[in-house]
């Protein structure tokens, strides 16, 4: 494992966690395999009633690199934007709490971010493990579009400062992706795409956002 140059970590991986103590350590443990250590993690547990708490406190006194924050339940709207204003980080990225990383993946993208000057927002690369490469069209959910196409979130690499600008997130929780990078290309962002697919996206939890988001469309389309 590789630091990077200089005193402050280089990018901050914000992770929102609510009732995930069981899937939380593989997230977890792939940030810590990375071939890079000058990084910086916030965790925002998002009101959890199971052993979160206890888990990710421990974790701090392992790895001082964890800072750990809980609120009330709020959703991941709520969350994403508190990990956003916690990070120290010039670089901002997420890490769902049942996803993880490939361990070159904060390599690759910040050799990108900073060999090319001007990057607001890089996004893409993912792998799909457990269920369908497809997700619910946010504008016709009866339609089904690529997650390769898609703006994942948690692919998301942003400068910490144009994001705040921008005001983060915005409501509902499904689509804040889409919506925070539409809202940017309004703005006049320079956005890049990765294709290097080293964010794994688990599709087996039944509590995913798209899982939820399809399982509504099934019933709908039944009735």
């Amino acid at each position: 494992m590789r630091p990077l140059k200089g005193d402050l970590p280089a990018i901050c991986v914000v992770i929102c966690t609510y009732n995930r103590v069981r899937l939380l350590p593989r997230a977890v443990e792939s940030l810590r395999e990375q071939t890079i250590s000058n990084w910086e993690a916030v965790i925002i547990d998002d009101g959890s009633t199971d052993n979160t708490r206890s888990y990710v406190e421990n974790l701090v006194q392992i790895d001082s690199r964890f800072r750990y924050f809980r609120q009330e339940n709020g959703g991941l709207t709520a969350a994403r934007n508190s990990g956003l204003q916690r990070a120290i980080a010039p670089w901002v990225t997420f890490l769902d709490s049942d996803d993880e990383y490939a361990p070159e993946h904060l390599e690759l993208r910040l050799a990108r971010v900073t060999s090319e000057p001007g990057i607001d927002l890089l996004f893409g690369g993912v792998q799909v493990v457990g269920g369908p490469n497809h997700v619910p069209d946010l504008h016709d959910p009866s339609r089904n579009i690529p997650l390769a196409e898609c703006f994942i979130g948690g692919t998301f690499v942003m400068d910490r400062i144009w994001a705040l600008a921008l005001g983060g997130f915005a409501r509902p929780d499904y689509g804040n992706d889409y919506e925070f990078a539409q809202r940017a290309l309004a703005k006049g962002a320079e956005i890049r795409r990765i294709d290097a697919p080293t964010y794994i996206y688990h599709r087996e939890t039944p509590d995913s956002m798209c899982n939820l988001m399809e399982n509504s469309c099934q019933r709908k389309n039944r009735t």
